[in-house]
């Protein structure tokens, strides 16, 4: 069993979730997450911690947002889109439980105070990979957050996720020599 509270979006979610693992959850009820969510799942964080599992869109990325500024030190789980996809809607609840366990063992964990380190990817870091200010800019970003394991996003959120989940110069550079050797992606 997992020892986290796993915050997800819906019903739906918490039945491939526990399809998949063995695992409570704490349900938002959607992107309008009300006082009386956010309370429990600050109880939550403090008796056993949380794990963020939103939908890998807009709307579970504002969730997470929410979320992650109102309960410090959040364990976050990332899901790719191409496995979040069935019919052309994306969500947790059309993820195999293989992919949900697989996200699941791969966790990041926000820095806090507490926790320190500064960022040790740069801004220029991410202009010399092509993933800002590029013609391919979004399409790497997307295979790096899935590579690194920190989601998709844009430019501004791929840095302040690195800095966030302290990823190291030598993960992001693993990344993007894989990335580059698996397709035509140079920079």
């Amino acid at each position: 069993m997992i020892k986290e509270i796993i915050v997800v979006e819906g019903k739906d979610d918490t039945v491939a979730i526990k399809r998949a693992v063995e695992a409570e959850t704490i349900e938002t009820g959607g992107s309008a997450i009300g006082e009386a969510v956010l309370k429990r799942i600050e109880l939550a964080q403090q008796r056993r911690g949380i794990i963020i599992f939103t939908d890998p869109d807009h709307a579970g990325e504002r969730i997470r947002k929410i979320v992650a500024q109102r309960v410090p030190g959040c364990k976050h789980a990332f899901l790719p889109q191409s496995e979040a996809l069935y019919k052309g809607d994306i969500g947790v609840e059309n993820a195999s439980p293989e992919a949900i366990r697989h996200a699941l063992a791969n966790l990041r964990t926000e820095a806090t105070a507490e926790t320190g380190g500064l960022a040790e990817v740069t801004m220029d870091d991410l202009m010399q990979a092509g993933l800002l200010v590029h013609p391919q800019a979004s399409e790497r970003r997307l295979i790096m957050g899935n590579l690194l394991g920190i989601g998709y996003a844009n430019g501004k959120q791929f840095y302040k996720r690195c800095s966030t989940f302290r990823i190291t110069r030598e993960e992001f550079q693993r990344a993007l020599q894989t990335m580059e050797s698996e397709g035509d992606y140079k920079a």
